[in-house]
């Protein structure tokens, strides 16, 4: 009995045996045209045993470059793609950059402080005084829903005027959202499921009386 460890290596072990065997004898074949046939077949084949593949744009590009994978690069065929060189798979991929800096507050997050950097560019005027109202909207809510306490308006302007260097001032006659407005969304929540819930024991309840009735 033969096992998997006393076989050759798979190169794509997704293809399986049957496929590595195929493109193993598509090498040997000295005619160029058959061979050119030969390896277009093996393409449909291994398209049919991997159909996730179909949802790629480059789907067909990428079977041709397994096919070359799989014979190690010796399969010497017309490809209707530019051929992968063994080299080009043994480059490292580049270090990602992570961002840095550090966030001064973490319940508002780093987004909300490249937004205050925008609106500190704005000129004077109703578009950065609205534009500041609903920053310090954002910081209120954010601040509600990672903390669930009340806070102050005054909180509010005093941390929007740090992260803001003392540009970003809001206008004496702007009003924030009250903690009635900020829980209405999470409530309305609640009362939809309760509602749900509702109904459906309302519904196992009704068809009860209805089997009582046989």
């Amino acid at each position: 009995m033969e096992y998997n460890t006393q076989l050759e290596r798979l190169i794509i072990p997704e293809y399986g045996r049957n496929i590595q065997g195929m493109i193993k004898y598509c090498c040997s074949i000295q005619d160029r045209e058959e061979r050119n046939l030969c390896a277009k077949a093996i393409i449909q084949v291994m398209g049919q045993l991997n159909p996730h593949l179909r949802d790629s744009a480059d789907y067909t590009h990428k079977l041709w470059d397994h096919i070359f994978i799989i014979s190690e690069f010796k399969l010497d065929v017309d490809s209707p793609y530019p051929i992968p060189s063994p080299e080009s798979f043994q480059e490292k991929p580049e270090r990602l950059t992570y961002p840095k800096g550090k966030i001064r507050y973490k319940h508002y997050g780093k987004t909300i402080e490249d937004i205050i950097k925008k609106a500190k560019e704005l000129p004077e005027g109703p578009e950065r005084n609205e534009l500041t109202r609903q920053i310090a909207n954002h910081l209120k809510k954010s601040y509600y829903n990672w903390n669930k306490d009340s806070i102050t308006d005054d909180v509010v302007i005093k941390n929007l005027n740090e992260l803001s260097g003392g540009e970003l001032k809001l206008d004496e006659n702007a009003s924030l959202s009250s903690h009635q407005e900020l829980r209405g969304s999470n409530n309305g929540k609640k009362f939809f499921h309760k509602n749900n819930k509702n109904k459906h024991k309302h519904k196992h309840k009704h068809n009860n009386n209805n089997n009582r009735k046989f």
